[in-house]
């Protein structure tokens, strides 16, 4: 009975470990449309979901400009540049230079929240190193 209940806890630990270990987050609130992103379907890189939208602009707009010795002045940047709540805070708050400038206007607001879920789900503090994925 005794080694009944010693797998029990092991498994019931095992599976609460699991669930803490995916850090990739699957919602997040948008403070600028004040409702909750929904993003834990699909893949997460280039199909057509939201992010893999989010993931294209990224990679073709923001890193036009965003690149290791530019010479347009812009900080380089990639997806962990930042936390995810500091990239809310940049969509939010509109405060880098590209945003004031007119570069973001580009950009449909459709595709700016699909940028932030892309950037917010692959921030600095959303990896996880026993993640496969």
């Amino acid at each position: 009975m005794t080694q009944s209940w010693s797998m029990l806890i092991a498994f019931c630990l095992i599976a609460a470990t699991a669930q803490l270990a995916n850090a990739r987050p699957a919602h997040r609130f948008d403070a600028t449309t004040n409702s909750c992103r929904d993003f834990s379907k699909g893949q997460a890189e280039w199909d057509s979901s939201p992010w893999g939208i989010g993931g294209q602009l990224f990679k073709t707009v923001c890193k036009s400009c965003h690149t290791r010795d530019n010479n347009t002045g812009a900080k380089f940047l990639w997806e962990e540049s930042k936390t995810s709540k500091a990239w809310n805070r940049v969509f939010f708050e509109k405060y880098p230079a590209c945003a004031k400038n007119g570069s973001w206007q580009s950009i449909t607001p459709e595709q700016l929240l699909s940028l932030n879920d892309y950037l917010y789900r692959f921030s600095a503090n959303s990896q996880d190193a026993h993640d496969s994925a």
